[in-house]
């Protein structure tokens, strides 16, 4: 075995270390709730207020990336990092992410690169997201559990079904509208939609 070799080994070797031993960043609304309310609950010293859509609206046309330099770099009356040095740059994106959909928007949260996240179950993703459009049929989405729905939408099989959820459909955008979902987590929400019994009225 060559030098090159044995150092392709190691970093493979290493990987699932790396992961297990990087702490799990904070969600966004912990942010939020710790740090960011503060100021943004109320609008305090000017900062755009969570839940007020007209101040946020033109900040996050401008992006995560813009808007999350400025939290780190500290824009106006607000420290850089909001205050607490320790938050990392993920979890100030996530924070920033949070209040901009708790203001309107619809942002996907960023996942941490580093740790290979914990597989979501499909109840869990269609409970979270799916169900919006799907626990009543808006917008001529298939109900979950109806299964005559389903499986006309499903002639094609499951892996066309699928692939059509992950590119977007109709009024449905791409992956539901969770980026962060892989086509396999994508896969089990629609499989739960197709198989869960609708509740006894």
């Amino acid at each position: 075995m060559n030098t090159r070799t044995l150092l392709a080994s190691a970093l493979l070797a290493a990987i699932p270390v790396a992961f297990a031993a990087a702490p799990a960043p904070k969600e966004g609304k912990q942010v939020v709730e710790e740090q960011c309310a503060a100021c943004h609950a109320s609008g305090k010293d000017g900062a755009p207020r969570i839940g007020d859509a007209k101040a946020w609206a033109p900040r996050a046309q401008k992006g995560l990336s813009s808007l999350g330099k400025a939290a780190l770099d500290g824009v106006r009356k607000m420290p850089p990092h909001g205050g607490k040095l320790d938050l990392t740059d993920l979890e100030i994106k996530r924070a920033i992410t949070y209040m901009v959909n708790q203001s309107g928007g619809n942002w996907a949260e960023p996942i941490d690169r580093r740790r290979a996240p914990d597989k979501r179950s499909g109840e869990t993703i269609v409970k979270a997201k799916c169900a919006e459009c799907h626990a009543q049929g808006k917008g001529g989405a298939p109900k979950v559990g109806d299964q005559r729905a389903w499986t006309e939408r499903a002639k094609q099989g499951l892996d066309s079904l699928v692939s059509s959820a992950i590119h977007g459909h109709g009024g449905m955008p791409a992956r539901g509208g969770m980026a962060d979902l892989t086509d396999a987590e994508v896969r089990d929400a629609i499989a739960y939609m197709l198989f869960e019994r609708p509740p006894k009225k």
